[in-house]
C-alpha cells in the first residue's frame, strides 16, 4: 500500500469526528483525484460504515469525477454483498440531483439497476431499488426511448412478487414493496401513458396474469384520473426526445 493509500485510509477512519479538518482534507484529495483512487476509498468506506459525511462528499462530486463514481456504483451494485449499500448510496445521491444524474441514463449502472430489480429474492433490496427507480425516472426521461420495457417489466414482476410473494418475506415488507410498485404505478402512468397502459393491456390480458390485476392493478387503475395524454398523445410522441 502506498503512502498516500495510508493518508486516505487514515483519513477515511477519522472521517465521521467532530473534526471538519478531515473532511475538507479528503474533499481536497477528491478535487485532484485523477485516477479516482480517493473516490473508489470513499465508496468502499460509505459501503462498511453507512458514512453519512460520506454521502456529503460524494455528493460534492463533479464532472468528469462522475465517471468513476458511477462505475464504483456500479461494481457495488454486481456484488451480492454490497448491492443494499450501493443503492442506498444512489438514491441518497439522487435524492441531491447532482448536475451528472443524466449521465446515468448512458451508463452501465442503469441495466445493473434493472437488472437488480427484475431477478433478486432480497425483499429489502427490492424497495430500495425501486425507490431509487422511481426518483430517478423523472432525471432521466431520455432513457424511455431504450429502457421503456424494461420499467414496465420491473413493474409487472413487482406487482406480481407483492401479491404472491414467492419469498414468503414478513407482512410488514411486503406492505413496504407494495407502497414502492404505487409509488411507481403512478409514475410511468404519469411519463408513459399512452405507451404504459398499452404494456397492461397486454401484460394482464394473459390468464397468468389475471389474478395480479385484479388484486393489485385494477385497485390502483381505479383511483386515478384518465390522463390528457391517452386522447391527444401517442406510444411514438411520448418517447420523442424532442419533447
Amino acid at each position: 500500500m502506498s503512502r498516500e493509500q495510508v493518508s486516505i485510509s487514515e483519513l477515511l477512519l477519522s472521517l465521521d469526528s467532530s473534526e471538519l479538518q478531515e473532511a475538507e482534507q479528503v474533499r481536497a484529495s477528491l478535487l485532484s483525484d485523477r485516477g479516482g483512487a480517493v473516490l473508489s476509498s470513499l465508496v468502499e468506506y460509505y459501503l462498511d460504515s453507512s458514512s453519512s459525511q460520506a454521502v456529503l462528499l460524494l455528493s460534492s462530486i463533479r464532472e468528469p469525477h462522475h465517471k468513476h463514481l458511477l462505475e464504483k456504483l456500479n461494481e457495488s451494485l454486481s456484488r451480492p454483498g454490497t448491492r443494499l449499500a450501493g443503492l442506498t448510496l444512489l438514491g441518497h445521491l439522487i435524492r441531491k440531483q447532482p448536475p451528472w444524474v443524466h449521465h446515468i441514463s448512458r451508463s452501465t449502472l442503469l441495466p445493473s439497476l434493472l437488472r437488480c430489480l427484475k431477478a433478486d429474492t432480497d425483499v429489502v433490496v427490492l424497495i430500495t431499488g425501486v425507490l431509487v427507480l422511481i426518483t430517478l425516472l423523472p432525471m432521466i426521461p431520455q432513457a424511455g426511448k431504450q429502457h421503456i420495457y424494461d420499467f414496465f417489466d420491473v413493474f409487472g414482476r413487482l406487482a406480481s412478487w407483492s401479491y404472491k410473494n414467492p419469498g414468503h418475506v414478513p407482512v410488514v415488507h411486503l406492505v413496504h414493496l407494495h407502497a414502492g410498485v404505487y409509488s411507481l404505478f403512478h409514475r410511468l402512468y404519469g411519463m408513459f401513458p399512452c405507451n404504459f397502459i398499452y404494456y397492461l393491456r397486454l401484460h394482464y390480458s394473459m390468464k397468468e396474469n389475471l389474478d395480479t390485476f385484479q388484486e393489485v392493478v385494477k385497485p390502483m387503475l381505479e383511483h386515478v384520473r384518465v390522463h390528457p395524454e391517452l386522447v391527444t398523445g401517442s406510444q411514438d410522441y411520448e418517447l420523442d426526445p424532442s419533447r
